[in-house]
């Protein structure tokens, strides 16, 4: 007698295994055996001829889903067959969500079983969690899977009807949906608030004040009783004070001024106030909150984070990773309580358990939030993790340890002083008891590091106290446009205005990068020129589909269909065949889209034309002789594209690039030219012999403007050798690269030692003096890197070049490690029974597969070659110019 039970991975299938009798065969599915067709030779030749087989849904006969089982899975679901002729009985273990349940669902059509079948669910991977599972099974919850199944046909109808469309009138390869459109607009609607920004200026004082010994800084509020302006004053349509608005705006001139007039005089404390505050930890991690922290602290994107979350989950490290509820079991909190206890001691425990209340309107999904798993919770460094499995882990202890910690207690003081007739204030915050900020502060890397920024001590003062004006300076500022969007601040926004599931927020994410609708610069997503196409198409013609309140009301029927609230047929007949259903629209609207208008991007203050072509966006303008068209760079953003760079881009097609001068030594002409990737200049003309001049990047902040016929020979002339590292004799260079300028030191067989360059370094003039010193300098590694791993056995040198041949565990077992080639230990082997013999066998058969791998890339990659053609919309300040004279110093 045996148990075939089915779970989604193979991860997940090696940890489960541990905790089932001997009896037990665990398999795994790989995720879905069946779904909709992806493509025209996925439909099944019966229903190919019906005018609805593209779309994969029988619109004619009650929505019915055609299922198809993919190519690649149609191995998996014979070995998952030939595994069942052998059970006695069969379990279905996959996740606990609605997914979930359709895969075990999807299973059970695909299998017909014979033999008794139980539905089995557990949101965390445990001895004890799995024990319980086995005597809790049920039967597959079909409402659970009907509302899976809706969802999926409503996005296959928006998705497969509106691309489609996109084809047609704008280019090749686009694409349309239910989430994905409303996230697009969310980018281009920040895009286009900061392309109507206008820039305003204010000036201010800035005081450094000295009391007992103690400086502590004060800023201007008032000049004979009114308020001076702030970039919170000004419109940012405009760049003006808000209508009726009572601010007195300061010019620099009068800024200085006042400035003058103040020096050497009397400083009075004339008012302070101390004020409690108590601050209480965050709610455990929901799906959509660990995104938003892991993009903010680690610099994870969404897919890696959930990549990551689900592999610490099947591996038994943490509890269901896709989940809407805040909600703890009496176990985890005893846990948590625990570890404070143990931590950080009795006085940091909160003095009742605490329990959070879930918000989220349709939180369904799993049973509580994110957190490590069991009854006891390991710390980081028992876990044995390394890298980002390590860094989120370590997140989800923090947080969900925090959470059941004493309340932060701080003081914040104010101080307002007077100087003849100007009002400063000093602000500062005394932290009384850190509480749970001991253990985790939300936003900030390091909560030793944290407490101290958030601290800020002024020296004891009261009123009348006279304090010493050490320094004075009179502060020039910019307002800034709305910041875009980054990862963390569309997932926030996606979750508040109820679009969507938060356990799809990373493919979203992802699609809207691979269609071309976004690019990351730095953290922010920034739209493209076809984003404000596509959504300008939209808007126009389906207003409704890219309407977030719309949006929101549709996701929420699909809830209410999934409790049983609503019907899903009629719902899905009026969406999609009724009056005014999508069908009926498009087929309305198709006719009245002009692909010309459809590809023309409508920017204010643009006299020339943006359009969509094959290749990209271009500029499009009339010069007297004709149409001119120019190529965009990848670098210019909608935002930022003004007349000076289309005139620039126009006259470099027309004219050719502008000359800057010529070489001394050689007397080619060196050129300033814009290009696809950004600026960059070039030495000499591109002619029959010399097809691909020398060309250098203009570091970044440097504009076209600015570039000097110097510094473009400094730049051709890169890389700048400085000289010999004293202790290796190596050869130190400073040069440009892809990441920013850097130097690098030549080490021979030990390879290359590079560091990138501070903001106040220049590529141009470095020393190596001074490349010294950043060589010394211990090498950063990016966020959630781990330290350099142990090996779990070092087997010896290798017997061909003397360099340590180490068994390491990784993600997928363990693997042997020689120079870079990794390779996994067969089937069966055990790290202990590993010879040198049998290493240098694997790694040599590796490296010969890697050999032949490189010459058949090379080959295909030459015939490709030939054939291819912030978080918010306030406005914040930055500082501009400083006119500073010190006191002091005078």
């Amino acid at each position: 007698m045996s148990t075939l039970v089915i779970v989604e991975s193979p991860t997940k299938a090696r940890t489960i295994r541990n905790y089932l009798p001997s009896d037990y065969r665990v398999e795994a599915s790989m995720g879905h055996v069946r779904d909709l067709p992806q493509s025209a030779s996925d439909i099944p030749a019966s229903v190919k001829e019906e005018k609805w087989a593209q779309l994969g849904v029988n619109v004619e006969a009650n929505f019915e889903p055609i299922y198809v089982i993919p190519k690649d899975k149609k191995k998996i679901v014979q070995q998952l067959k030939d595994a069942l002729k052998d059970a006695t009985e069969l379990v279905l273990a996959t996740d606990e969500d609605r997914e979930g349940e359709s895969i075990s669902w999807h299973l059970l059509q695909v299998l017909k079983p014979k033999v008794p079948t139980k539905r089995m669910v557990f949101h965390e991977i445990t001895q004890e969690a799995i024990k319980k599972a086995l005597k809790n099974c049920r039967t597959i919850d079909e409402q659970l899977v009907h509302a899976q199944e809706t969802r999926r046909i409503l996005d296959r109808l928006v998705g497969y009807t509106l691309s489609p469309l996109l084809w047609k009138k704008i280019a090749w390869g686009l694409s349309a949906g239910r989430v994905q459109s409303v996230s697009v607009r969310l980018l281009v609607n920040r895009e286009r608030q900061r392309r109507a920004f206008r820039q305003g200026s204010y000036w201010d004082l800035k005081a450094i004040l000295e009391q007992g010994k103690t400086p502590f800084d004060s800023r201007l509020v008032t000049v004979a009783g009114v308020k001076v302006a702030t970039g919170g004053d000004f419109d940012p349509n405009t760049g003006q004070i808000i209508a009726g608005r009572q601010v007195r705006l300061l010019s620099e001139v009068e800024a200085r001024e006042l400035r003058e007039r103040l020096l050497n005089k009397t400083w009075t404390v004339t008012d302070l106030e101390e004020r409690p505050v108590t601050r209480k930890p965050a709610a455990p991690f929901t799906t959509s909150t660990l995104q938003q922290e892991a993009n903010r602290k680690l610099r994870l994107s969404a897919r890696d984070t959930m990549r990551t979350a689900q592999s610490l989950y099947e591996q038994g490290y943490i509890t269901y990773m896709r989940t809407d509820s805040v909600h703890l079991s009496e176990q985890a909190i005893a846990a948590a309580r625990s570890c404070v206890e143990q931590k950080y001691g009795q006085q940091y425990l909160s003095p009742k358990p605490r329990q959070y209340a879930t918000k989220s309107k349709g939180a369904q999904e799993a049973h509580e939030a994110i957190r490590p798993a069991g009854s006891t919770f390991r710390t980081p460094k028992e876990t044995g993790l390394g890298g980002r499995e390590l860094a989120l882990y370590d997140l989800i202890w923090k947080r969900t340890v925090a959470c059941q910690m004493a309340d932060s207690r701080q003081t914040q003081i104010t101080v307002q002083l007077q100087v003849e007739d100007a009002g400063f204030r000093s602000s500062g915050k005394r932290i009384d008891f850190p509480g749970y900020l001991r253990a985790y502060v939300e936003g900030s890397d390091d909560p030793e590091a944290a407490l101290e920024d958030q601290e800020v001590i002024l020296p004891p003062l009261k009123v009348g106290d006279h304090p010493n004006c050490r320094e004075l300076e009179a502060d020039g500022h910019e307002t800034q446009p709305p910041a875009r969007y980054t990862e963390a601040s569309l997932v926030k926004t996606l979750e508040s205005e109820g679009i969507g599931r938060p356990s799809t927020y990373a493919s979203i994410i992802d699609t809207i990068q691979d269609k071309g609708y976004a690019q990351m610069n730095g953290n922010a997503l920034v739209p493209t020129f076809t984003a404000f196409a596509v959504t300008g198409l939209l808007e126009k013609y389906f207003p409704n589909l890219v309407d977030t309140s719309f949006t929101s009301k549709m996701e929420q029927t699909l809830d209410e269909i999934s409790s049983g609230e609503a019907d899903w047929l009629p719902y899905l007949r009026g969406f999609y065949l009724g009056e005014k259903g999508l069908e009926t629209q498009v087929k309305e609207q198709e006719s009245q889209i002009d692909p010309n208008e459809a590809r023309t991007v409508e920017l204010e203050n643009l006299a020339a034309k943006v359009r969509i072509g094959k290749f990209g966006a271009y500029i499009e303008a009339e010069n007297g002789n004709g149409v001119v068209t120019a190529s965009i760079p990848k670098d210019v953003t909608p935002a930022e594209l003004d007349p000076e760079q289309v005139e620039v881009l126009l006259r470099q097609k027309t004219e050719g690039p502008d000359k800057l001068g010529r070489h001394p030594e050689t007397g080619e002409p060196i050129y300033v030219l814009r290009g696809p990737y950004g600026p960059y200049v070039r030495l000499g003309d591109v002619s029959e012999e010399n097809k691909k001049p020398k060309q250098a990047s203009l570091p970044k902040g440097v504009n076209i403007e600015d570039v000097t016929l110097e510094m473009a020979l400094g730049l051709l002339a890169l890389p700048r050798t400085l000289g010999a590292h004293p202790a290796t004799g190596g050869k130190i260079q400073a040069s440009l690269g892809r990441f920013g300028p850097y130097v690098v030191h030549d080490q021979g067989k030990e390879g290359k030692d590079y560091r990138s360059l501070k903001s106040h370094d220049n590529v141009l003039t470095i020393t190596l003096e001074r490349a010294l010193e950043l060589l010394s300098e211990p090498k950063k590694g990016r966020a959630g890197a781990g330290k350099t791993k142990k090996a779990l056995r070092e087997l010896g040198d290798h017997p061909k070049d003397n360099e340590p041949v180490n068994i390491y565990d990784g993600p997928y077992g363990p693997y042997v490690k020689h120079g870079k080639t990794n390779v996994s230990l067969p089937e069966g082997q055990s790290v202990e029974e590993m010879t040198m013999e049998a290493a240098v066998e694997l790694l040599s058969a590796k490296e010969s597969t890697k050999k032949s791998g490189s010459k058949s890339r090379k080959s295909t990659s030459s015939t490709k070659s030939k054939s291819a053609g912030t978080s918010s919309s306030s406005k914040t300040t930055k500082k501009k110019t400083t006119a500073s004279t010190s006191t002091k110093k005078k």
